[in-house]
């Protein structure tokens, strides 16, 4: 396959580059050893699944029949070949659906990777939809840190869609969602500046698409 050569995975060129990963600092371990109650946030969304594909950690279960595909995928994504990692994600998520059912716990976490790659090609659009029907796969299970963290890569996806109304079509259905988490307690309350924040972009979205008219 002759595949585009990508810059690393830290961004890609028409999107703004993921979070970065949160790595422990002094001043964060002064701030715990102040306050015993504190607690450092956790990685969610985009994050969290960057520390999987940069980390050491195994890609999947042992003796998983995705361990060695979801590697060769964390590889391609690890040199830059996005293409080749896309192209690895689309056909393993096809043949791990068909084999495992589509809710299945390893299916999900590589739908998880799936929209991260997406995201990284430079398709903000089609990483945002597949990580807000995670979140909202994962919310019916009762799994509320997983459906908050997809919520969350679906507003950084979000936040890499310039088209104003698009942006307001995209936003609706991401809010509506996250007031939901929001309400029923949970992470997504503790963090409900998060959504304060993109109800904020809705409003600045609100306006370029009317002075567009």
């Amino acid at each position: 396959m002759d595949a585009r050569t990508h810059p690393a995975p830290s961004g890609a060129a028409t999107a703004p580059a993921p979070a970065p990963v949160r790595t422990p600092t002094s001043d964060l371990a002064a701030a715990l050893d102040s306050d015993p109650d504190a607690r450092p946030t956790p990685p969610r969304g985009f994050d969290a699944v960057a520390e999987a594909v940069l980390g050491e950690e195994p890609a999947a279960p042992a003796g998983s029949p995705l361990a060695a595909p979801v590697e060769r995928i964390n590889e391609a994504v690890r040199a830059g070949r996005i293409d080749t990692a896309a192209a690895l994600a689309d056909e393993t998520l096809e043949q791990a659906a068909q084999a495992l059912g589509a809710e299945h716990p390893e299916v999900l976490r590589l739908r998880e990777l799936t929209a991260y790659i997406a995201y990284l090609a430079g398709e903000p659009v089609r990483a945002f939809r597949l990580s807000l029907d995670l979140a909202v796969v994962c919310r019916r299970a009762g799994d509320s840190e997983a459906a908050y963290g997809n919520v969350r890569s679906a507003a950084t996806a979000w936040r890499g869609v310039r088209d104003p109304l698009l942006g307001l079509e995209l936003g609706h259905d991401l809010i509506a969602l996250w007031t939901e988490l929001a309400s029923e307690g949970g992470p997504a309350a503790d963090e409900v500046e998060e959504l304060d924040s993109a109800r904020a972009r809705m409003g600045r979205l609100t306006t370029r698409a009317r002075d567009q008219r």
